[in-house]
């Protein structure tokens, strides 16, 4: 290592705090380390998680999917953070200390982008020839957001590959399928939910193109890498094997796109929806239906009023508070979103996927922590939400935001196709509707039915 980076390190070293003591091992640390501590390295990682969970830290910040996993057993998951996680926390509790007013995502020739901008440093210190290879694209299409001071934030290339492709280089030898290939995909951590947002786009380019299989090839396992690893297996991809290539072996990971529907799981069968389960239309408000969904947008709105700046707007993981007096959601149970409004003015807009659902919230403070990843309020909002009704409590459905209906039947077509009796009768907490229903609103609504699997 050159001696300026030595000298660097240890200057990053001394702003750090040293911790002069060590908890002593409690029966649930140590019932961590019997079950998952393997060697030196796990049990450096359970000492470190020991601190916290002897409240001697406040909180740890780390990418270690394990560390994440152990944290979760010893009930101290809410106070153990990706970093994207941390920076969420940090934003929602500090508003003052965004830096970001517009992260808009848009296409882009490659030609008309800056190549040797920083954010790329790292595909050059990784890929031999990217300036090359991105030169090459000049004239191809890519997915990229800039921050409002120009920065670039976010980058996606795609690619459609037909079944004749040569996969000669992979092993185990693909199989001839259709496929999308993501070429280029980097988000920089910003607590603003990008990742999530490029991976809808991701989706939505597989849906369309209609392929059978969506896969990346990963090279360095950098922490930059890692979390783009995290971020997709928890979407479904899965390692399939490597790739052999002049500069080294790259990890190939795939997402079967013809899925067998994962009722416990609906993340690894996004952005599919099951037929078989059931389905409900609930109310959202107009003040909060596009702040949460933007690509619901209406026409009597302004897109400027909705620019993607805070996480709930770019994640596909989103959150309901109701007091429906329904309350037994199961996970991959089906959501239609029901826009208030009246007679020609309340319409359906979007389909969610529940994810999960919490009923027994002990008291304001969790509420808060359950919802402020993924809801349009602030906390002072959600601290009314939780007492304006200390008989009936309200509940969280954490759900996955799936489609925007092309064109939107409103409440008096729902009356006339007997999806609802009156006016008076417009839903106020969960209603569940017939499958035939559901049909009915995706035949009227003009919906591409590829995302829904019998």
């Amino acid at each position: 290592m050159p001696s300026g980076l030595i000298q660097l390190n240890f200057v990053l070293i001394e702003n750090y705090s040293v911790l002069k003591t060590e908890a002593p091992d409690s029966d649930e640390v140590q019932a961590i380390r019997d079950k998952y501590d393997r060697d030196e390295n796990d049990e450096l990682d359970t000492s470190l998680l020991k601190e916290v969970f002897a409240e001697r830290v406040g909180y740890l910040i780390t990418e270690d999917r394990m560390i994440h996993r152990k944290a979760s057993e010893l009930g101290i998951g809410d106070l153990v953070f990706s970093i994207d996680g941390f920076l969420e926390k940090v934003t929602a509790e500090n508003p003052s200390l965004t830096d970001y007013k517009t992260l808009s995502v848009s296409k882009e020739f490659f030609g008309n982008i800056n190549v040797k901008d920083i954010f790329f440093n790292s595909f050059r210190n990784d890929y031999q020839g990217f300036d090359k290879w991105f030169n090459s694209k000049s004239d191809e299409v890519a997915y990229i957001c800039h921050s409002d001071d120009g920065k670039i934030v976010a980058f996606l290339y795609v690619k459609v590959e037909g079944k004749q492709e040569n996969y000669s280089d992979i092993e185990p030898i693909f199989e001839k399928k259709k496929r999308l290939k993501i070429g280029t995909f980097k988000v920089i951590s910003n607590g603003f939910k990008l990742g999530e947002r490029f991976l809808k786009i991701v989706f939505d380019n597989a849906l369309k193109n209609k392929v059978d299989e969506i896969y990346v090839t990963l090279f360095n396992y950098t922490e930059e890498q890692e979390r783009l690893l995290g971020l997709l297996t928890d979407w479904g991809f899965y390692h399939h094997g490597e790739k052999h290539t002049p500069t080294g072996d790259e990890q190939v990971y795939i997402k079967d796109f013809y899925p067998i529907p994962d009722k416990e799981h609906p993340k690894r069968t996004y952005p599919f929806i099951d037929r078989s389960r059931r389905y409900f239309i609930v109310p959202i408000y107009p003040e909060y239906h596009t702040e949460l969904f933007p690509d619901s947008i209406l026409n009597n709105e302004s897109p400027d009023d909705f620019v993607e700046n805070q996480p709930h707007r770019n994640a596909i993981q989103k959150v309901y508070i109701s007091r429906s007096y329904f309350k037994n959601l199961k996970p991959s149970d089906v959501i239609i979103f029901y826009r208030t409004g009246g007679y020609y003015r309340g319409v359906v807009t979007t389909i969610g996927v529940v994810e999960n659902i919490f009923t027994n919230i002990f008291d304001e403070n969790e509420f808060i922590s359950l919802c402020r990843k993924r809801s349009v309020f602030s906390d002072d909002q959600l601290a009314e939400h939780w007492n304006y009704n200390q008989r009936n409590r309200p509940f969280v459905v954490n759900f996955l935001y799936a489609y925007s209906f092309p064109k939107r039947p409103n409440l008096k077509a729902l009356i006339e196709m007997g999806i609802i009796s009156d006016i008076s009768s417009a839903p106020r907490g969960f209603e569940e509707i017939t499958k035939d229903q559901f049909e009915l609103i995706l035949g009227v609504s003009e919906s591409d039915e590829s995302f829904i699997i019998n």
